[in-house]
């Protein structure tokens, strides 16, 4: 970040009441003054804010070029929180500017001395003299800040001059432009340039100015390259005011050839095109630098944003910098922009100006689609004819609302639809289009991307569905400068998001990924007969997916014994791209040698006409009890010795190196030896996590190479029956019966976290799951280090350490006390590590296993914060509810307590 030295004085907090310096844009929080607030501090410091009035005098000296005299000289703000009163020279600039998100300027030609040096003061407030300011701005769910936290500069040009433009440019290729000059030019005329990407011109338009400030242009291109989130195709537009040939002013800018409809009843189309918004909700933060991010930050966060298949995003709750506005015309994203109105909402006169500032700065970028009048009751419905005034091509303005019956304009956008509503609100017989700007609330871990496909669904299949917003992209973390420099979340206000403070990917945002796809392939196995062929679905809305490429690997995975995680790759090779329109079916056709069978696993990638991956899918060509067994195999040279004894109800099994001893009474694992590594505290287990069981019988007896020993139960249990191998592999079968709704389901064992040095698995990763968020997860060897991640507070270390796995083949602890690894010849093992909660907010959910290390045939979903039910949350869909069993459950799960050879 570009920053400037100035001299200033904070009125209260930390290093107040002295002259000093600060850097410039800034939030002074972060530069060491003041308090910090979090926008519902009224709730802990009174309605008076007596910590959040802090004022920061700002001086800087600064000269002005003599040949600047024949110009008008203005000095701009981007943005300056809160009210900001502006003196040149120790002259007023012009009344004191109120509203933080806003780019506002004075006219100084009068007040500077040219050639010379100059005298700037600013005083800015952090809270406003006007309380609807404080409302719409400050009283918010969100950090709030004080300073000149956006750049500062002056603008010197003619005394005639274009002051702004607003164009419409539509997808037919007719141009409309207003050019907004001073004041009125006679006997001039503007000449307006459309050039395209690769610099060419491609329309020349020369308009009289007559005796009119604003300058109506009227042109047509033939066959314009047209703008969408798939194609951000841009053109560069200047524009010249000429009098008597000469040019004595002119502007440069982009936009792009679009049209915007909202049909009622109907959808939002694009250049003619019914699009769905995949979008999510936007703060403007960085951890070290608040408000006052940088362009790299804003490139960093579309991409993130597109990397999830994403194709829009809501400025919450306020008007972004523009650069971040200029990356999503040129990248492709579709923005709602927002006037500020955080449930409350400014005055017609404080707003009044604040909306014209807003849609003059922003007006000519072709990613805004929608204007945005405040969030959840935050609306001013006398500003709802004022962003047109503006703009001229009359933008739809939306209600960002959480309450029903708020729609307008055909567009619903109520906040926290439960799945059925939200199937009503999409469906023919809703009354408006359904696009929620906030859904699927992700704090911590809950929201996000769990249940978002069955939502997407009725999204994308129902006729008024128009796609939504989750809530939201990142933790709005702060580094608090007066506390060591952590990462502060306010509790459990701000870590809402699915990347961490410095844009960590938590597990939400691989599952969104997938989940929003638009190539979309739903084959979960290979079929016997598999072919090569695989369905696909197009969800592209412009895109055919012959302009997409698509590669292939026959891969094999590592063992447990490889030092490294991960596969090698026996073949590669493209794939033909299907001729597949938008919303249309087809498949890949891959042509696989003959001994593809002979390979673990197929793997198809998809990547996007400008080479980004879109998504890449993974299939095991083995079964479980293929990739498991060549892992049991142990040469003849290499088998032990098998024994038994027992002793005062304690039967003891060895099998080579390692003996394992049972409670006879309880059926649990006691005790467990190595003859070359410590004792592994693994044991108290097998117990159900859900349902009951008591020991009726055992037995035990030598067969053949293996040492039995069964345990018969009463209850829920039927039996255990543990196999222990020459090798020292201990296998254990069992089978329980349960009937009814479940949270989880299996066998819990116990093992101290903080004895574990990191796992190491084959199977889905290298994220945990959910019951409703079982996306974004490939099938490969990883390994993962012990954490304590909580997902959305410190340390943001990804993935988690501790939750649900998936479809787990095998998997090595390396723990303090020795190795040991886990195996299982059936598909579908849920492994769970440790203890963990997918919300920690007044109430830990969902409830979890008992022991530490489970092995389970069924989990839990999540709910999110406005759906924190105790384990059920159906109301969040098919995929949200507990589990209903039916069937009697066998597994088979094998044990080596130590370095397999």
């Amino acid at each position: 970040m570009h920053t400037k030295s100035w001299d200033f004085y904070c009125t209260g907090g930390r290093n107040s009441e002295k002259w000093t310096t600060i850097q410039v844009p800034s939030n002074w929080e972060q530069q060491g003054f003041g308090n910090y607030n979090f926008g519902r501090d009224n709730v802990n410091y009174g309605k008076n804010f007596q910590f959040a009035d802090e004022k920061g005098l700002y001086k800087l000296k600064f000269e002005v070029p003599a040949n600047w005299n024949q110009k008008e000289v203005y000095i701009v703000f981007e943005g300056s929180m809160t009210d900001s009163d502006v003196k040149i020279n120790g002259k007023s600039a012009g009344a004191v500017h109120q509203g933080a998100f806003y780019r506002f300027k004075y006219n100084i030609s009068d007040k500077i001395q040219y050639g010379s040096a100059n005298l700037l003061e600013v005083t800015v407030s952090k809270m406003s003299a006007d309380n609807s300011v404080n409302g719409a701005e400050r009283l918010a769910d969100y950090w709030i800040f004080g300073g000149i936290y956006r750049p500062v500069y002056l603008e010197a040009v003619p005394k005639e001059h274009i002051s702004w433009t607003a164009v419409d440019a539509k997808a037919d290729g007719n141009f409309n432009m207003n050019v907004h000059l001073n004041k009125a030019v006679s006997d001039a005329e503007i000449v307006t340039e459309i050039i395209d990407a690769k610099g060419k011109t491609v329309e020349t338009t020369v308009t009289k100015t007559g005796n009119d400030s604003v300058v109506a242009v009227k042109t047509r291109v033939q066959k314009p390259l047209l703008w969408n989130a798939e194609t951000p195709n841009l053109y560069q537009l200047r524009v010249h005011l000429k009098k008597r040939n000469e040019t004595i002013y002119t502007t440069n800018d982009k936009f792009g050839f679009r049209t915007i409809e909202v049909r009622k009843l109907d959808g939002i189309y694009i250049n003619g095109v019914k699009v769905k918004m995949k979008g999510i909700n936007r703060h403007v933060m960085w951890p070290e630098y608040g408000r006052a991010t940088y362009p790299e930050a804003d490139l960093l966060d579309v991409k993130l944003i597109k990397g999830m298949n994403m194709n829009a995003v809501r400025c919450s709750h306020y008007p972004p910098d523009k650069n971040f506005l200029r990356v999503c015309d040129s990248l492709g994203l579709y923005v709602i922009n927002e006037l500020a109105g955080w449930q409350k909402a400014y005055s017609t006169k404080a707003g009044t100006p604040l909306v014209k500032e807003m849609v003059v700065r922003d007006v000519n970028h072709p990613s805004i689609i929608f204007w945005s009048n405040g969030n959840e009751g935050g609306h001013n419905f006398d500003f709802d004819a004022d962003f047109g005034k503006y703009d001229l091509s009359n933008r739809t303005v939306i209600h960002a609302h959480h309450k029903p019956g708020n729609a307008i304009n055909g567009i619903d956008c109520n906040h926290y639809e439960g799945y059925e509503s939200t199937k009503e609100l999409v469906s023919e017989n809703s009354g408006n289009i359904h696009m929620p700007t906030e859904f699927l609330h992700a704090m911590h871990d809950g929201g996000g991307a769990a249940t978002l496909a069955d939502y997407w669904e009725l999204q994308w299949n129902g006729k008024l569905g128009g796609g939504g917003f989750i809530w939201s992209f990142a933790d709005e973390g702060i580094m608090r400068t007066d506390f060591n420099n952590m990462i502060d979340v306010n509790a459990n206000n701000a870590a809402d998001g699915v990347v961490g403070p410095h844009r960590q990917k938590e597990a939400s945002y691989n599952a969104i990924r997938e989940i929003y796809s638009p190539v979309k392939i739903t084959l979960k196995e290979l079929p016997d007969n598999f072919k090569g062929e695989i369905p696909v679905e197009s969800r592209y809305h412009f895109t055919n997916l012959k302009d997409c490429s698509f590669r292939y690997e026959l891969i094999n995975f590592r063992s447990p014994n490889d030092m490294e995680p991960g596969y090698k790759v026996s073949q590669s090779g493209t794939i033909k791209s299907p001729d597949i329109d938008p919303t249309a079916k087809g498949n890949l056709q891959i042509s696989l040698s003959k001994d593809w069978k002979n390979n673990d696993a197929l793997a198809v990638a998809a990547y996007d006409p400008d080479n980004n991956e879109i998504y890449r899918w993974v299939w095991k060509i083995k079964s479980h009890k293929a990739l498991v067994t060549s892992l049991l195999i142990e040469p003849e040279s290499k088998k032990g010795i098998i024994s038994a004894k027992e002793e005062n109800n304690v039967l003891t099994v060895k099998g080579g190196e390692i003996a394992v001893s049972f409670d006879t009474k309880t059926g649990m694992i006691s005790k467990l030896t190595n003859d070359k590594s410590p004792a592994l505290p693994f044991g108290n287990g097998p117990v159900l996590v859900s349902g009951n069981a008591t020991v009726t019988s055992v037995k035990h007896f030598k067969e053949q190479d293996y040492y039995i020993v069964e345990f018969n139960y009463n209850g829920d249990l039927s039996y255990v029956r543990w196999k222990m191998h020459a090798s020292g592999w201990l296998e254990m079968d069992y089978r329980y019966t349960l009937s009814g709704s479940y949270p989880f389901t299996g066998i819990s064992f116990d093992y101290p976290q903080g004895l574990v040095n990191s796992v190491k698995w084959l199977g889905q990763g290298p994220d945990r799951v959910w019951k409703n968020r079982m996306q974004g997860v490939t099938t490969n060897v990883y390994q993962n280090m012990n954490n304590n991640t909580d997902t959305g507070s410190i340390p943001w270390i990804y993935p988690e350490f501790k939750g649900y796995y998936a479809d787990i083949v095998w998997m090595e602890f390396n723990t303090q006390m020795g190795r040991f690894t886990i195996a299982s010849p059936d598909k579908d093992l849920y492994v769970r590590l440790f203890n963990f909660y997918g919300i920690n907010g007044d109430k830990k959910t969902p409830i979890l296993p008992t022991g530490d290390i489970s092995f389970l045939d069924v989990i839990p979903p999540i709910g999110s914060k406005n759906s924190v039910s105790n384990n059920a949350v159906k109301e969040l869909g098919p995929s949200s509810d507990l589990n209903n069993i039916k069937e009697a459950k066998e597994r088979t799960v094998f044990f080596f307590f130590g370095t397999p050879k």
